[in-house]
Parts: C-alpha cells; sequence; structure tokens
C-alpha cells in the first residue's frame, strides 16, 4: 500500500480541485467579457467578444453540470471573481479594443498552459477519459480566442508588454487561489 504524504491529494481530490478551478475560471472569463462588452457595446470588436462570451458560456455550464454531478462546491473565491473579472474586462475595454484583445490574449495564454498541465496530468493517471478530452476541446476554444485577439490587433495595444504581463500575473494568482478553497 501506498503511503500519502501530508498535504498530497489522492486523485479523486485532484479532480475535484481541477474541477472547481476550471469552473473558477471559465466564470470569470464570462466576467471579463461581461464588463468589455459593456463598455464596447457598439464597437465592431463586441461580436467577436460576445463570441468567445458564448463559447466561455458552454465551458462554464459543463463545469457546472460536472460539478453538481459530482457534489464539488464552487471556490469561495467567486464573488471575487466575479466582480475583479468585470473591473478587469471594462478596465481594459477603457484602454480600448485592442486592450481588451490584449487582456484575452494574456489569459488564454495562462489557461492554454494550465489547460495543457491537467491534460497531461491526466493522461498518466489515466483517469477520467473523458474529462480530459472536454478539457482538450475547451483548451482549443482558448488557444483560438488568443490566437483572434491577436488577429484584432492586440499586439498592438499601448503597453502591450506590461497588461500582458500584469494580467498573466493576475490569472496565475486566481488559479493558485482558486486550488487553495
Amino acid at each position: 500500500m501506498k503511503r500519502r504524504l501530508p498535504g498530497m491529494l489522492t486523485p479523486q481530490e485532484r479532480i475535484k480541485q481541477m474541477l472547481r478551478v476550471d469552473q473558477a475560471g471559465e466564470y470569470g472569463a464570462i466576467r471579463i467579457y461581461k464588463g468589455q462588452l459593456d463598455v464596447l457595446k457598439n464597437h465592431p470588436t463586441s461580436s467577436l467578444i460576445q463570441e468567445m462570451k458564448l463559447q466561455e458560456q458552454e465551458h462554464l455550464d459543463s463545469f457546472n453540470q460536472l460539478l453538481l454531478a459530482r457534489n464539488i462546491k464552487p471556490t469561495i473565491f467567486t464573488p471575487l471573481w466575479h466582480v475583479g473579472g468585470y473591473l478587469l474586462g471594462a478596465l481594459t475595454a477603457k484602454l480600448g479594443a485592442k486592450a481588451a484583445m490584449a487582456c484575452t490574449v494574456a489569459v488564454e495564454e495562462v489557461i492554454d498552459h494550465h489547460y495543457a498541465g491537467q491534460i497531461e496530468e491526466l493522461q498518466q493517471s489515466e483517469l477520467e477519459p473523458e474529462l480530459t478530452n472536454i478539457i482538450k476541446r475547451f483548451q482549443a476554444d482558448e488557444i483560438a480566442h488568443k490566437d483572434q485577439g491577436l488577429e484584432a490587433g492586440a499586439a498592438d495595444a499601448p503597453g502591450f508588454a506590461v497588461l500582458r504581463t500584469s494580467i498573466k500575473a493576475i490569472t496565475r494568482a486566481a488559479i493558485w487561489l482558486s486550488t487553495r478553497a
């Protein structure tokens, strides 16, 4: 029998953690896009943002169903992601459509890496092949969002490097916090 070191998660606990974090991330993404849409409602970029938001809603709905089916509570930080996501979206949109797209690029780069790690972990454990496929599908959508953001001029946003670095740090912190509770 394998001994578990203190602080190590069982495979089932790790799956719960993954689902809680992923649900929180999709919720935060929707709030970011809501903030951007409220600011850029009449801008040509708003149709692209709305399309991305609809895909994120599909992801959130899937994770919500998985949480419900497995009796997993969302992160206690959901109220923070509600306000923080909206503010991040609205503030970047106030800087302009290219800055809003820079936000998308930064978030999606982190999420792509995050999902890649989860996929690798799930494949190595050979647990949850259906969940692995769901995350792969969502990862492809996130990569497409990043690419669409770049095509929409994200790299031309004023202060792109600073925005990208800052938003990536915020996104990583949100992931870290959501793994905790």
